[in-house]
């Protein structure tokens, strides 16, 4: 029989952020995987509305070069 999956919770719920600031680069390197890539919802645990304001936050910090757009990894 299959156990039910524990559902993960978000680092954000944990800590008590409620805004999600796009010059905190070291929270947003967090939901970053190694090719740059924004982490799905499932994976991170975080809300809907927690979703929409990290992708808002690391696509502006990438838009002012705080983040890289891709990995300097090359394949």
């Amino acid at each position: 029989m299959l156990k039910p999956r524990k559902k993960r919770v978000s680092r954000l719920s944990e800590n008590g952020i409620v805004f999600v600031d796009f010059r905190d680069t070291k929270l947003l390197v967090r939901y970053l995987n190694e090719q740059g890539k924004i982490v799905p919802r499932r994976t991170s645990g975080n809300t809907a509305q927690q979703q929409r304001q990290l992708a808002k936050a690391i696509k502006r910090a990438r838009h002012l070069a705080l983040l890289p757009f891709v990995s300097d990894i090359q394949r």
